[in-house]
C-alpha cells in the first residue's frame, strides 16, 4: 500500500509542472505626451462649449485660451500646464446679470464628461 501511495506521489509530482502556464508578460501603454494630453483638455473644452450651445469666438491654443458665448454670457476656459507635468483646466464667466448662471456650471459638467470622469 505504501509503495502505490509513492508511486502516485511520484506522478503527480512528474505530471505537474505540465500543468503550469506561464503567461508573457502584456507590455505596459505608453503614457500620453505633455501635448497631447494638453490637446485631448482643448479639445474637450472647445467640445464641452460647443455641447452647451456657445459659440466659440475666439480660440488662442498658445495661451490655452478659448472663449465661448452664449445670451450675454461669456464662458472663458484656461488650459494651463503645471510645473508637475499635470494640465489643469479653469473655466471662469463674465456677462450680464439676465446671464444663466448655472451656464459655467454645465459647460464644467459637460467638459468632464468628454474627459471621463
Amino acid at each position: 500500500m505504501n509503495l502505490k501511495v509513492c508511486r502516485l506521489v511520484m506522478v503527480c509530482v512528474l505530471l505537474s509542472p505540465g500543468a503550469c502556464v506561464v503567461y508573457p508578460p502584456v507590455p505596459a501603454s505608453p503614457q500620453p505626451t505633455l501635448q497631447q494630453r494638453f490637446d485631448r483638455s482643448w479639445v474637450a473644452a472647445a467640445g464641452a462649449m460647443s455641447d452647451q450651445g456657445l459659440t466659440i469666438v475666439s480660440q488662442d491654443r498658445g495661451a490655452g485660451v478659448i472663449r465661448g458665448e452664449r445670451g450675454g454670457t461669456v464662458i472663458i476656459g484656461t488650459v494651463e500646464t503645471l510645473a508637475d507635468g499635470r494640465i489643469q483646466m479653469k473655466f471662469s464667466s463674465q456677462g450680464s446679470s439676465n446671464a444663466d448662471p448655472s451656464l459655467i456650471h454645465q459647460v464644467s459638467d459637460s467638459y468632464d464628461r468628454r474627459m471621463g470622469r
